[in-house]
Parts: structure tokens; C-alpha cells; sequence
């Protein structure tokens, strides 16, 4: 792996950008990954890992703020509603990852106007699938929270945050939307100055929202309205001028001229995309039931649940970067028709993932009590919830293996392998064994073995799916059906 100076970029000023190099060149010292894709994978990823930092952080703050203030109900409430808003990156999530390969594709094969079709398309069905659901939690946001939630105060406070926070959720599928382009084009830098500053936007205004104002979880929700906002009307501007402020110019640029709608385009978003909205409803979708299973434990489990989950989405950050710079490189590599680089990406950015994964599991599980204690200060509710951040610890390894596999059959298309093996491993493995563990005498343990199987089994089967190599298969067929606009 050389050092940046040797490719003519800047320096390390950061130490996320320090970790994720050095792991690199430990890799390549090795000999287990190669040195020129491990710095184009390196160069990508450590952009959109503080994205992921920073866009986490924001619900995680919020938890952290809404509990200082007013207490585990509130943690509690919060983390009712988070679900319901989150809907916004399951759904947008998955037309943004059909957005990131063919646009990956499109900019390999040097399709400019394939380009623009699949940005506004893109955009176009995200805003569209998310309106509805902003509209129905923004107005009867009570029935859906009590679905899920206990406890009267709690259920208040998650009413409360969804009723605002909903709001929020087009311009989140949209702010996706356009940071996948920019992936998919080489550019991860943009989506994380724009997201980054969003979150520390979204960090600020909590303060004088929550605790000045005394506006509790409502001040918590309306800084994620103001911060999402904020963010796609700077993508916005930056796609219809081609560059912007203290960024410069960009690498794409939506012509005034293209069309707002193309069929062949739109059906192979859908193909693309709909397996992967269906892998997210799995995924986080599977946070309703779980909260609920969750909820027999007591109202102090809830809180410990909803800390532990924020704790572990901080931690898959790493997959944000590796598995988009993952999908982006094999699917420029793909656009080019170079199997073996192709390949080789595919391979070392797997295991330039795992190793990342590891490293912060490490570091959270020796610091597990410290990190717990940022958000409760309760000794029974601490307890738990170190215990569940360890276990959460064991469940993110196997997320790495997951998120370094899915890369490359996203950026092939092969997307329905990976909503098979989350449904499985949640359906089939994850709740039916929390739910013994909150009616047996099997108790917490039975809800630690879930946060370890949900990520497991579905690691298992990608992982398998991956080495099968049968993606390349469904990659060749993927370009034979992508049009080419003009």
C-alpha cells in the first residue's frame, strides 16, 4: 500500500482516515490483500466511514441528550420510534444501493447521460416511497408506537419524537440517493463533508433544543428535520451546478437538458433495488418485533436494548465505507469488462472489512463499561447494558463478513441472496430465541444469543454466496439488460 504522497493526495489529518490506512498496510505487509487496490479501497472507504460516523451519531446523540435530560422513559420512547423513522433508510437505502450500481457501471463505461437517468430516477422513486409513511407517522403517529411500546410515559415521548422526526425522512432517502452517486463516481469525500456537517448541525441545534428551550425529545426531532433538510439542499445545489463552496468542482453534474424519467432505467432500478429494500426491511425491520419481545424483559431492558442497538450501529460504520467502496470499484471494474480486477477487488476489500470490524470490536468490548455509562447512569440499568454492548461485540464481527461479501453482489446486482439470508437469519434464528430467552428461564442469555445469530446466519450464507462466485454470473447478465440512454 503506498503512502498517500505517492499518489498525489494530501496527508493523513485524521485518525480515522491514520486507522483505516494503517490496517491497510498491516494487510498488505502481509500479504493478504494488494497494495494499489488496498489504497484506491482505503481512499474510498475512510470518507464515507465518518459519513457513517456522523449520520449514526445523530440518533445516538439524540438517545444520549433526550436520557440526560428526562431519563430512561425517554431513552425508552426514543428508541420506539427510531424504528419508524429509520424506515427512511431502509426504503431509501435500497433504491440507493441500485443508485450506486448503475451509476458505478454507467461512469466505468463512460455513459454520461446513463448517469443522469440514474440519478433522477433514483431520486424521483426514493422521495416517492417515503412521502406516504412521512404523512401517516407525521399525523397518527400514537397506534404505530403502541404497537411496539410499554409503558405509558414512554410510549408519550416516542408519539412525540416520530410525530416531528417523520418529517424528516424524504429529504434522508434523498440525501442517500445523491451520496451513493457520488460513490458510484469515485467521490466520497462530498457526501461526507455534506453529512458530516449535517450531523454536527444536527449535535449543536440539540443543545439549546432540548436543554435551553426544555423541548425534550421534540427539540431531539426537530434538529434531525432542520439537519436533513440542510444537507439535501446542498447536494441538490452541487448536482445542478456542478460544484460548490469551499468543495470545488464535482464529478457529476445532472444536465438541464436530461430527461426526469427513464423506463428501461427505472425497470432496472427496480430489479436492483428491490431486493435490497426487502434485505433492509429485514434487517432493520426487525427491530418492531424485537423491541416488543424486548419490552417483557421490563422497561429498564428496553433502554440497555436501545443504548446496545445505537452502540452497534455506531460500530457497523466500517461496513459503510468497505461495502460501498466495495460495490463501487467491482462495479467500475465490471463496467470495463476486467474480470480479474474485478475479482481481486471483490476479494481484498472482504477482507480489508473484516479486519477493520475487528479492530473496533475489540476496542468497544475492553471499553464497554465506560462507553455505557455516556448514556445511563442507573446501576441496574448499567448493568445490562454493558452486558448487551459486549454481546452486540460478537454479533458486529459477523457483521463485517456480511457487509465485505455484500459489496461485491450489490455492485453485480445479485441482491436477492442477501434479503434470503437476513430473513432467514431473523425469522428463523434471531427472535424465536429472544423470545425464549424473555419467557424461560433461558432470560438475557436467550437475548444475547439473538444479537449474535441475527448477524451470524446471515454471514454464513453470504459468505457462502460470495465464494460460490455465481455473482459474476448475474453481473454479465445485469449489463446485457442495462440500457444506454442517447
Amino acid at each position: 500500500m503506498l503512502p498517500p504522497n505517492q499518489k498525489g493526495t494530501a496527508p493523513i489529518l485524521n485518525p480515522v482516515r491514520a486507522t483505516i490506512e494503517g490496517i491497510g498496510r498491516l494487510l498488505t505487509y502481509l500479504g493478504w490483500i494488494d497494495g494499489d487496490r488496498a489504497y484506491r479501497i482505503a481512499d474510498l472507504a475512510w470518507p464515507r466511514i465518518v459519513t457513517g460516523i456522523a449520520r449514526m451519531s445523530k440518533s445516538t446523540a439524540d438517545v444520549a441528550m433526550v436520557g440526560i435530560a428526562l431519563g430512561p422513559a425517554a431513552i425508552a420512547g426514543v428508541g420506539y420510534g427510531l424504528p419508524f423513522w429509520m424506515l427512511a433508510f431502509i426504503l431509501g437505502g435500497g433504491v440507493a444501493g441500485g443508485t450506486i450500481s448503475l451509476v458505478s457501471q454507467r461512469v466505468g463505461a463512460d455513459e454520461e447521460r446513463g448517469v443522469d437517468a440514474a440519478i433522477t430516477v433514483s431520486a424521483i422513486v426514493a422521495a416517492g416511497v417515503t412521502i406516504p409513511f412521512a404523512g401517516l407517522f407525521g399525523f397518527i403517529p400514537e397506534p404505530f408506537i403502541q404497537i411496539i411500546g410499554s409503558g405509558e410515559q414512554a410510549i408519550t415521548y416516542g408519539a412525540d419524537y416520530l410525530r416531528v422526526a417523520s418529517l424528516a425522512m424524504p429529504f434522508a432517502a434523498l440525501n442517500l440517493v445523491a451520496s451513493r452517486a457520488f460513490v458510484g463516481a469515485n467521490d466520497a469525500q462530498t457526501p461526507m463533508m455534506i453529512r458530516a456537517g449535517a450531523a454536527v448541525g444536527n449535535i449543536v441545534l440539540n443543545v439549546p433544543l432540548i436543554f435551553v428551550f426544555d423541548l425534550g425529545v421534540v427539540g431531539a426531532a426537530l434538529g434531525t428535520l432542520i439537519s436533513n433538510a440542510a444537507a439535501t439542499a446542498f447536494f441538490a445545489a452541487g448536482l445542478l451546478r456542478g460544484h460548490l463552496p469551499m468543495i470545488g468542482a464535482l464529478p457529476l453534474r445532472l444536465h438541464r437538458a436530461a430527461p426526469f424519467w427513464n423506463g428501461e432505467t427505472a425497470r432496472s432500478l427496480r430489479r436492483i433495488a428491490t431486493p435490497l429494500v426487502l434485505r433492509n426491511v429485514a434487517l432493520n425491520g426487525g427491530e418492531f418485533p424485537m423491541l416488543a419481545i424486548v419490552s417483557l424483559f421490563g422497561p429498564n431492558a428496553v433502554a440497555a436494548f436501545v443504548v446496545a442497538l445505537r452502540v452497534r450501529a455506531l460500530m457497523n460504520t466500517p461496513g459503510w465505507g468497505f461495502g460501498l467502496a466495495s460495490s463501487s470499484l467491482v462495479g467500475q471494474a465490471m463496467g470495463t469488462g476486467d474480470a480479474r480486477s474485478t475479482t481481486g477487488y471483490a476479494q481484498d476489500a472482504l477482507r480489508f472489512t473484516v479486519a477493520a470490524y475487528g479492530v473496533t470490536a475489540l476496542c468497544v468490548f475492553a471499553f464497554a463499561g465506560p462507553i455505557s455509562t455516556l448514556f445511563v447512569q442507573d446501576p441496574e440499568v448499567l448493568e445490562i447494558t454493558i452486558a448487551l454492548v459486549r454481546a452486540t461485540c460478537l454479533s458486529v464481527l459477523a457483521w463485517g463478513l456480511m457487509n465485505g461479501a455484500l459489496g461485491p453482489l450489490r455492485a453485480a446486482g445479485d441482491t436477492r441472496w442477501p434479503f434470503y439470508a437476513q430473513v432467514f437469519g431473523l425469522v428463523i434464528c434471531a427472535l424465536p430465541t429472544a423470545y425464549l430467552g424473555a419467557t424461560t428461564e433461558l432470560g438475557f442469555y436467550g437475548l444475547y444469543a439473538a444479537l449474535i445469530l441475527e448477524t451470524g446466519v446471515p454471514a454464513a450464507i453470504l459468505y457462502m454466496r460470495y465464494r460460490s462466485g455465481r455473482w459474476n454470473d448475474v453481473a454479465f447478465r445485469s449489463q446485457r439488460n442495462i440500457s444506454r440512454p442517447g
